[in-house]
């Protein structure tokens, strides 16, 4: 069938674009013969027949609706002509979402601005605000809040706030934008200005028509209000319709007032809700703050604090004035939560800082450094008195506190691990074996625990007054605030406390040391509390080394911490007394070592004569010396103790004792009985040895003329070569004074040679000189009445094998001996035979001849061994002989002397000269 009108064509569209429910005027050819040929409009894809008015078969005119193409044709239906087609198309704009406070010409669907993603939620004001007013990409920075609130104090970037600051919010947003897009964010606002300045003018231009039909009902309303004339007569127009409006109202509130009640009551709800919604971080706030206490998270609840106190401190709300009371009542609680944790002791450095700088984020009262750093120190001092209570009764320090022999300790000494002391040994002291604790004295290890508290302890106290000096405590950047410059405000007032508190620690130390070393020292008033050792072991030189190395460890370590000198005197001093006493003990310990080496005397005599007495002497003042190497070593800071005219003087005592002592033991070793030995023995018996000293072997018990003997030739040895010895060694370790000690020790060791020589020439000359008499006038022999001497008689030969038995037994022990020995003895001789022959009245020829015969062959045979006083005595006593005159006799006493020295020539071998010269005093 052929259709009776061409089909619909659209021709034109006015405006072109535009948002949803734009009125629009569309214009064609063949747009249908009227309003019922009219059956089909669509704009986009949008059915707008609701809103289609037909005009003309030409024009027709409507509203866009919210079609989901952006761009479409306009298709035109009738009953007439069919589906049309459209030469022009339409662009539907998404128009920015009207607010609920904006005015609108059109009906807002309500359903668009449900925003709500939780129906159990209300709306918060927050969210209807433009998320990007300058309507450019976001570009957020890097820049901490923290800096932005001290660059712009007081101001905020929250464009809603009254204190809006636009820098802020570009540096916050966008600090990354470029000059150009930040054009075009001005030329936005400036858009969204005339938009708004222009409101109400847009507002009625998009309202116009729905204005005029207004003014025309209005205006027609009027017109007949005054052609009635009976405003307020009963029943008149106007009457009439205030009773119908009336009843319209009456009406309207009887069918909306559950639905008006209901939103009333959403309204509060959702008002409430949104203050909840608002301020429920301040609600929340207390349980919040209870939960990150349980779990340690102080930081977290600070920050909460503050912002709270920031919002709400000075808040006339009632509600929130209540709630901000309880999180003032927590957070009370975790300021005396933390200072309970501040003051608690042990407690590491770090910690200790960490609670200080959350008390003082809180801002509680008082000074929480200064309170921690007076209860580290009175808890230091506890530390130290009770180590040394510990040991007073007799208890051992065990784990806790004290035992630092563990991790505590080496954690205190890695933290000073370049003092000079830790670089040279690793360690304070060294690796003992287990058995230690039982074989060290109480002392020591006192002196060790005590100073390991305070190496352990006193570095971190002096670590956080640093701390708590230059503002470290608040700020680890070192940043100015205002808590920095309080802090560094009350150190300088407490500098002066500060000192005393080191002051009164290292006087505790010295003086709990001194009250365990050196008493005497320690006022009596003070004994009592550090006191008490006295029933403690006496300690050796060796100790008081081990624990001088101690105390100059402590001493070194706290150097390093750069605490004041001044402060660490009294330990300097203390150290200085320790090396004296040290000096001291040491050389009384050893002159009681020198007295008992007599009793390691063997008696075995070496090549040269002497024991080992004289060696085990010089070794054991060596050890004392090498001993005293570290005592006396001049450290920084310390002074050379023996530079003290005191201690020079008793040192030098002390020494020249020592020496004496052994001077002294050397006598009392030849004066022993022989009663004291198991065995005697005669050095004559041992004469056929083919060795000279297998008579001198482990095990011999010597006589005491053999004693004598081997002590003089001890004495020579010392005086030659030990006391020269140790005066090297000891101007070597620093000692003065040797010239002194050495010229005594001289001096002395002479005097008791002395004596013991006169002791054996006593022993061994006066027998030999006391058997001549009796030898020579034997057989009732008479000087004037003899025969011709045939020969030497037997009392002169025994006298001869006697001085051979004396140079036999000298010999034995030391040829250095034999010439000062034999010499005395014949000087004794000599001068006994001179008295016996001044004593005879008259000789006969042949008398004067044997007496001459006697006298030379005597004087011959011991020739090498006369001094002057023997040759003068020999020469005296022939000098009181008649002289001979004739040559017979001569001749008779040259043969009888050749005689005998012919007959006796292997026991005169002795006496011949050798390669021994005489020992000149």
């Amino acid at each position: 069938m052929s259709r009776a009108r061409p089909p619909p064509l659209v021709t034109g569209i006015s405006p072109k674009e535009g948002p949803a429910w734009t009125k629009v005027t569309i214009r064609g050819e063949n747009l249908g013969t009227g309003p019922a040929d009219l059956i089909g409009l669509s704009i986009c894809g949008h059915n707008c027949m609701l809103t289609a008015e037909w005009m003309s078969a030409s024009k027709i005119v409507c509203r866009v609706g919210p079609a989901k193409d952006d761009k479409g044709e306009i298709i035109v239906t009738t009953k007439s002509g069919g589906l049309g087609t459209s030469t022009v198309s339409f662009k539907l704009l998404r128009p920015e979402r009207i607010g609920i406070l904006e005015q609108s010409a059109v009906w807002v669907d309500e359903v668009n601005y449900d925003m709500r993603t939780n129906r159990n939620k209300g709306i918060s004001p927050f969210s209807l605000r433009p998320s990007n007013p300058l309507g450019i990409e976001m570009d957020k920075g890097k820049v901490p809040q923290k800096d932005l609130e001290q660059i712009f104090p007081g101001m905020s970037g929250d464009f809603t706030s009254e204190n809006f600051s636009a820098s802020w919010y570009l540096i916050e947003n966008h600090a990354g934008s470029g000059f150009e897009q930040l054009k075009i964010a001005a030329n936005n606002l400036k858009k969204q200005a005339t938009k708004k300045n222009e409101g109400s003018l847009a507002y009625v231009k998009g309202g116009l028509s729905t204005f005029f039909e207004a003014q025309d009902a209005l205006a027609a309303i009027h017109q007949r209000l005054e052609s009635d004339g009976t405003e307020k007569v009963e029943g008149s127009m106007t009457q009439r319709l205030e009773n119908i409006l009336n009843r319209a109202s009456d009406t309207a509130d009887t069918l909306f007032q559950e639905v008006l009640g209901r939103k009333d009551k959403a309204d509060s709800t959702r008002n409430a809700l949104n203050v909840l919604q608002r301020f429920k971080f301040l609600f929340n706030l207390p349980l919040n703050i209870e939960r990150n206490i349980q779990k340690g998270d102080y930081d977290v609840v600070i920050n909460d604090y503050e912002k709270a106190k920031s919002l709400f401190g000075n808040t006339e709300v009632a509600v929130f004035k209540k709630v901000y009371a309880e999180v003032e009542t927590r957070v009370e609680a975790l300021r005396n939560l933390l200072l309970e944790k501040l003051l608690e002791t042990p407690s590491t450095l770090h910690d200790q800082k960490r609670y200080i700088r959350y008390l003082s984020d809180l801002h509680a009262p008082g000074d929480p450094a200064w309170q921690c750093i007076y209860a580290q120190h009175k808890w230091i001092l506890q530390l130290m008195q009770n180590c040394r209570d510990e040991f007073i009764s007799g208890g051992r320090v065990g784990a806790g506190a004290l035992d630092l022999e563990g991790e505590t300790r080496l954690a205190a000494l890695g933290r000073l691990g370049h003092s000079a002391s830790l670089k040279r040994g690793g360690s304070l002291r060294s690796v003992r074996p287990s058995t230690w604790r039982f074989e060290t004295p109480q002392q020591v290890q006192f002196v060790e625990k005590l100073s390991d508290v305070v190496i352990g302890q006193l570095p971190n106290f002096w670590k956080l007054w640093i701390s708590y000096v230059n503002g470290s405590l608040f700020s680890e950047t070192g940043e100015k605030s205002g808590q920095v410059e309080k802090s560094k405000k009350n150190a300088r007032q407490r500098q002066n406390d500060f000192k005393k508190m080191i002051e009164e620690l290292t006087n505790r130390l010295v003086k709990l040391i001194r009250g365990a070393l050196l008493p005497t020292t320690l006022p009596q008033g003070e004994l009592q509390v550090y006191g008490g050792w006295e029933d403690k072991t006496e300690l050796t030189g060796a100790w008081f080394t081990q624990i001088i190395h101690t105390v100059r460890g402590c001493h070194e370590a706290l150097s390093t911490l750069e605490i004041p000198n001044d402060l660490l005197q009294v330990i300097q001093d203390l150290l200085l007394d320790l090396r004296v006493h040290c000096l001291m003990v040491t050389l009384l310990h050893t002159s009681e070592d020198v007295k008992r080496l007599a009793e390691k005397e063997d008696w075995v005599v070496d090549n040269e004569g002497i024991t080992s007495l004289p060696s085990k002497f010089e070794q054991c003042l060596v050890h004392m010396l090498q001993s005293l190497k570290e005592p006396l070593e001049i450290k920084a800071g310390e002074i050379n103790v023996l530079q003290l005219d005191q201690v020079q003087d008793k040192a030098a005592q002390l020494s020249v004792s020592i020496m004496k002592v052994f001077i002294n033991c050397l006598e009392q070793l030849s004066m022993k009985a022989d009663a004291d030995f198991d065995v005697s023995h005669n050095v004559s018996v041992d004469l056929s040895s083919p060795d000279r000293f297998s008579s001198i072997q482990e095990g011999f018990i010597p006589t005491s003329e053999q004693r004598l003997l081997i002590i003089l030739s001890n004495c020579q040895y010392l005086e030659r070569h030990t006391f020269l010895n140790l005066a090297d060694h000891f101007e070597k370790h620093g000692l003065t004074g040797t010239e002194k000690i050495n010229r005594v020790s001289v001096d002395a060791i002479r005097e008791l040679d002395g004596k013991l020589f006169e002791a054996y020439i006593e022993r061994r000359a006066d027998p030999i000189a006391g058997s001549l008499e009796p030898g020579m006038y034997a057989g009732y022999f008479d000087w004037r009445d003899c025969q011709t001497p045939s020969g030497v008689r037997n009392y002169l030969k025994e006298a001869l094998v006697n001085i051979i038995a004396v140079h036999a037994e000298v010999f034995t022990v030391s040829k250095d001996l034999v010439s000062r020995v034999l010499s005395r003895i014949v000087e004794s001789v000599a001068d006994e035979m001179c008295r016996l022959m001044q004593c005879v009245s008259s000789f006969s020829k042949n008398g004067a001849l044997q007496a001459r015969l006697e006298l030379s062959a005597l004087r011959d045979a011991v020739a090498a061994y006369l001094n002057p006083d023997s040759n003068a005595s020999f020469k005296q006593a022939l000098d009181s002989l008649p002289q001979l005159h004739s040559g017979a006799d001569k001749k008779l006493l040259e043969e009888l002397l050749n005689k005998f020295k012919s007959s006796m020539q292997l026991q005169l071998t002795c006496f011949q000269p050798s390669n021994i010269q005489p020992i000149k005093r």
